[in-house]
C-alpha cells in the first residue's frame, strides 16, 4: 500500500508554489530575473527551508541572483505567512541547483559516446578480408 502524502510534503509543495508565484509576480529586483524553483527542503520544526533554484541564464549570474533573493527573503517570508497557515514560517535559504545543468551535461556526453560508437560500428561494418583468400588459395 503506498505511503500517504505527509503533511510536511504538502507544506513543502505549497511553499514552493507560493514562492514561485511571489517571485514571478511580486519581486521587482532585476537580479532575480528568470529563475525556476526546483525543490524545497524543510526542517522537521519548520524553522528553516532550503529553496533550490535554477536560472535560465546559467550559472554565471548566480551570485547576483542569490544577492537579490537574499534581499527579498524578508518580504517573501512575510508574504508566505499571509498565504500559508502554519505555526512557524521558515527562514528561507536559497541554493543554486546544479542538477539540471549536470543532467544536460551528462546527456550530452552520452549522446556523444553513442554517436562515436555508431560511427565505429559503421566503419567496421564492411567484412574484414579473409587472410586465406589473400594469397588466392596458393600455399607456399
Amino acid at each position: 500500500m503506498p505511503k500517504e502524502y505527509s503533511r510536511s510534503q504538502r507544506v513543502v509543495e505549497q511553499i514552493r508554489r507560493e514562492l514561485a508565484e511571489l517571485i514571478r509576480l511580486e519581486v521587482k529586483d532585476p537580479r532575480v530575473g528568470f529563475i525556476t524553483l526546483t525543490d524545497v527542503e524543510i526542517t522537521p520544526d519548520y524553522a528553516h527551508a532550503k529553496v533550490f533554484f535554477t536560472s535560465m541564464t546559467g550559472a554565471g549570474d548566480v551570485p547576483e541572483i542569490l544577492q537579490g533573493l537574499r534581499r527579498a527573503s524578508g518580504f517573501l517570508r512575510r508574504e508566505l505567512g499571509r498565504r500559508i497557515r502554519i505555526h512557524t514560517i521558515p527562514e528561507l535559504h536559497f541554493q543554486y541547483d546544479r542538477s539540471v545543468e549536470e543532467g544536460a551535461r551528462l546527456s550530452q556526453l552520452i549522446d556523444t559516446v553513442v554517436r562515436e560508437d555508431e560511427a565505429r560500428h559503421q566503419d567496421g561494418a564492411a567484412p574484414a578480408p579473409d587472410s586465406a583468400s589473400d594469397d588466392d588459395g596458393k600455399h607456399a
